[in-house]
């Protein structure tokens, strides 16, 4: 798991191992597609031919609305109503899976906005929007990624002397 140096590393891979690993509602394959999907592209992942939000694999039609639900969470997240669960719902999805969805989304979500945000700290480009077709995200969790230094280490808040 990436920065191995970094304060938090070791609380981002329990947190994002018990997302992806733990037994749940949903297939573990399900909630890593949904957070690589919230996450956007990076190099380092793997070309994804089919997944479980996949066309291949998408059947009445619940899953590209569990796409759609996906893309909302981690672009906007303030805009989910109830009338979207209420929609997956009648497509099929329990409220466990949803919530395990939501999860997975949410922090696939966090991490690429923890990068950009590493990144600028860093003084280094920002990426694109991770949820852009065109855009490159490094893998949040890669050995590149290094802590921010504290605003306390660099300058000091107050008054001047």
């Amino acid at each position: 798991m990436g920065d191995p140096g970094g304060r938090y590393a070791a609380y981002t891979a329990r947190l994002v191992d018990g997302v992806l690993s733990a037994r749940g509602h949903t297939p573990p394959e399900l909630r890593r597609a949904v957070l690589e999907r919230a996450l956007g592209p990076h190099p380092l992942s793997k070309p994804v031919t089919s997944s479980p939000l996949s066309g291949t694999e998408r059947g009445t039609g619940g899953e590209d609305s569990l796409a759609a639900y996906v893309d909302k969470v981690a672009r906007h997240a303030y805009k989910v109503t109830d009338d979207d669960l209420a929609a997956l719902q009648r497509a099929g999805h329990s409220d466990d899976a949803l919530f395990e969805v939501t999860v997975a989304a949410a922090l696939g979500a966090a991490l690429g906005r923890l990068e950009r945000g590493l990144a600028a700290l860093r003084g280094e480009s920002s990426p694109a929007d991770p949820l852009s077709a065109s855009s490159s995200l490094p893998d949040p969790l890669s050995a590149s990624s290094s802590p921010p230094v504290p605003l306390s280490a660099t300058r000091r808040g107050g008054t001047k002397d």
